[in-house]
């Protein structure tokens, strides 16, 4: 673990400043992945000669000679896209997808690509192993994105979630996440999985990261002001789950309440329609009925070399009929609306990230339940790494609010660093 390695924030700096180059900081992540990676199994395709071309051409852009992971279900122009399935083995896409395209012009160097549960869904695990504990799940689908930037191999990782595949995998390995609005970072050239939730995010070293990558896929940046927490008006939503929560969930919950109290924030109980209740249900109608169309032509390819829950999924549409599905596409239009307005009087909404800290064992990622409603909603989310459960594994809370508020939750996010426990990190 390389808890006190700089963020991208300060490698840009000292990039454009002259202070380091891009070969070197480039070398000194792949010094970290060749020193871990064998234990941590972050990575499905690196080339370091690559990789080091790439840090040696002349760059230009506000993220000049930034390494960057790049999740295996994402495009890359000059390396395989594997998406952790047999069907895909050697593929090779001559073009990248929009958002490595878009780093790319931002001067950021692909340093390889990330392990992924197959197509991203609910198929073959990665073969990741969490980097605080090696026999933990790290969370999935975006499993080596959130181990490369946990384990120090990289400052960034792009990520994508329809469930719960970035937020979930940031908790169990105690880094930064933002899942942003639905809609906000386009997704042409990550593999579909249920398109009206698909969403690219990404994992950083620190809160203020998150702002520097936003740059570069928002049309319009503008900094939001850091708010003083004296003044802050936070409202809490533990969910209808929340009696699905185990003692370090409810414990450091409990915990950034107390220190919020402190502080002199002003916390609020979220008071939600009782509709709010099937929000986590819909999620998964939509997921699997929309999951059956995206992997039907695999299906019809060769079936054998699915993951028999995915081949499932495609036979039967998880059990969900056309009624079912318009019902839940009726209830997430509906409560779209009405949590924007109930998280608008608010500075942010907290709530939990994961049931508890990362489970043992590497063949389950963990549960969405805390996920994928927020997902469902197209609301942006930004996992908070101040917090560990008792046995030192990370837990992680949600920081999140109305559409579009995706700055204004990452200013805020700034702010709430001074709560963690064990002490200041990069803001």
């Amino acid at each position: 673990m390389t808890d006190h390695a700089p963020d991208a924030t300060a490698l840009v700096a000292a990039l454009r400043d002259g202070l380091t180059s891009a070969p070197t900081v480039t070398q000194a992540c792949l010094d970290q992945i060749a020193a871990r990676d064998a234990a941590v199994g972050a990575w499905a395709y690196l080339d370091a000669e690559l990789a080091l071309a790439q840090a040696r051409q002349r760059h230009a852009g506000p993220l000049y000679g930034l390494p960057i992971g790049i999740k295996d279900v994402i495009l890359t122009r000059d390396m395989p896209t594997g998406y952790n399935c047999a069907l895909y083995a050697g593929y090779a896409p001559p073009v990248d997808a929009a958002c490595v395209a878009l780093l790319r012009q931002a001067g950021a160097i692909i340093l390889g690509k990330t392990e992924t549960v197959e197509l991203a869904s609910i198929g073959r695990p990665a073969r990741t192993r969490n980097p605080h504990a090696l026999h933990h799940t790290p969370g999935g689908s975006s499993s080596g994105s959130a181990a490369a930037v946990a384990d120090g191999h990289v400052p960034v990782a792009l990520g994508t979630q329809t469930g719960g595949s970035i937020i979930r995998p940031a908790s169990f390995c105690g880094v930064w996440a933002l899942k942003p609005t639905w809609g906000l970072v386009c997704t042409e050239g990550a593999k579909p999985f249920a398109p009206t939730l698909d969403t690219i995010g990404w994992f950083t070293r620190s809160a203020r990261d998150l702002a520097l990558i936003l740059d570069i896929f928002d049309t319009a940046p503008a900094a939001a002001p850091v708010p003083d927490l004296t003044a802050a008006h936070v409202a809490v939503w533990r969910t209808a789950g929340w009696d699905r929560a185990e003692a370090a969930t409810m414990g450091v919950m409990d915990r950034a309440i107390t220190l919020l109290k402190q502080a002199g924030t002003k916390v609020t109980e979220l008071d939600t329609p009782p509709a709010f209740a099937g929000l986590a249900p819909a999620q998964r109608v939509v997921m699997l009925a929309e999951g059956q169309r995206s992997f039907l032509a695999e299906y019809r390819r060769d079936a054998s070399k699915l993951h028999p829950d995915i081949a499932e999924m495609v036979r039967t549409a998880g059990g969900f009929s056309a009624n079912d599905l318009r019902a839940a596409y009726d209830l997430a239009g509906t409560a779209r609306a009405q949590f924007d307005a109930l998280a608008a009087g608010f500075d942010a909404v907290l709530a939990p990230s994961t049931i508890a800290e990362a489970p043992a064992g590497l063949a389950k990622t963990g549960d969405l339940l805390f996920n994928g409603l927020f997902t469902l909603l197209h609301v942006p989310c930004i996992n908070l790494p101040l917090f560990r459960a008792p046995g030192g594994l990370p837990v992680g809370l949600t920081l999140t609010g109305p559409r579009f508020a995706d700055r204004k939750l990452i200013a805020m996010a700034i702010a709430m660093t001074q709560l963690d426990d064990e002490g200041p990190r990069l803001f």
